[in-house]
């Protein structure tokens, strides 16, 4: 079939869709539908922004082409920033899907699947939003509640009591995030691919590598490096571990064998959660049985709040769908 042909059949099937059918970006993982279909361009709007995008026909055909032309299917990866929603509307048509574990999509002359998001996912998209299972989200809103109630910008004019209050959550607040922010790494870990970033509306993220080294048993060690010539003298250190097994057994003090520094710090020794969940079901108490205007200011906050929570495991590309002069995309 013709490429014009194949334009033509994805825009029936686009036509055809219901009007609130999602559909789910191949990378970024944002849904959208679809609100227009024309002779050259189809329009898509994001659920979460609400912003419209056109996605033009000659990169439809140019998508197209580059799948037909790959034996074993087109690597996702190679789509530019912000072009991820093509793929997804392309795979409506009946000959191309995208298979996500391998990071590709295919044509075939059998009809295959697409990336419709199945109807109870978009029902649950669209109820409202509930506050997260986490320990951290209560810790954040108790967090900026006792932020608000004091002078943070002038921690020396807080009384004691204050300070311990604000260095619990603080401590909280950071093994909390650190936890959802290892989470969302793992998540992300399996959807971004090689070099090339991910835009959300806060950021981007890019997959890397570090390589960590251990070193082989110390006999191989000792014995490469004599075979190269290196005596085991300019290897070999004092190990702090057999030191201290050695200060077990004889009379020597470790001041005789370390270099002592001392230094104090604070630490969280405890954590009261009952008068947490207290003051924080007072604070929700409060907010929903005043009409105060600032009670709805700081409704406001909390709902920004939560919604920051919510884009952390949302992210999308960020530029538009462009072929280069030399023909590549």
């Amino acid at each position: 079939m013709s490429v014009g042909g194949t334009w033509a059949n994805l825009r029936d099937e686009c036509d055809e869709l219901d009007g609130d059918a999602t559909l789910l970006s191949p990378l970024s993982g944002k849904q959208f539908t679809i609100t227009s279909v024309q002779d050259a361009r189809i329009v898509i709007q994001y659920a979460e922004s609400g912003d419209s995008q056109p996605l033009q026909r000659d990169q439809f055909e140019t998508l197209i082409r580059r799948v037909e032309d790959a034996p074993g299917g087109f690597d996702i990866d190679r789509l530019p920033p912000d072009a991820d929603p093509y793929a997804a509307v392309l795979t409506l048509h009946p000959r191309f899907e995208i298979d996500a574990q391998a990071g590709m999509i295919r044509a075939s002359d059998k009809p295959t699947g697409s990336q419709r998001v199945p109807a109870e996912e978009e029902t649950a998209a669209g109820d409202e939003r509930a506050e997260p299972d986490r320990p951290v989200y209560a810790d954040l809103l108790l967090l900026v509640d006792a932020m608000e109630r004091h002078d943070v910008d002038d921690l020396e004019t807080m009384e004691t009591p204050a300070l311990v209050n604000l260095y619990t959550l603080l401590s909280d607040v950071q093994r909390g995030t650190d936890d959802l922010r290892k989470d969302v790494a793992d998540l992300l870990l399996d959807r971004v691919h090689h070099d090339q970033p991910v835009h959300g509306q806060f950021g981007s993220v890019q997959r890397t590598s570090r390589e960590y080294r251990s070193l082989k048993d110390d006999p191989d060690v000792l014995a490469t490096l004599e075979e190269a010539g290196i005596d085991r003298e300019r290897v070999t250190t004092v190990d702090a571990d057999k030191v201290d097994e050695a200060l077990e057994v004889t009379e020597l003090s470790p001041e005789e064998v370390y270099e002592i520094d001392e230094s104090e710090y604070v630490r969280k020794a405890e954590v009261d959660e009952d008068r947490k969940e207290t003051r924080l079901q007072g604070l929700k108490d409060q907010l929903a049985a005043t009409d105060d205007p600032e009670a709805d200011e700081l409704r406001e906050e909390i709902e920004t709040l939560e919604a920051r929570i919510d884009e952390l495991t949302q992210f999308s590309p960020g530029q538009k769908f462009h072929t280069p002069s030399g023909g590549e995309t």
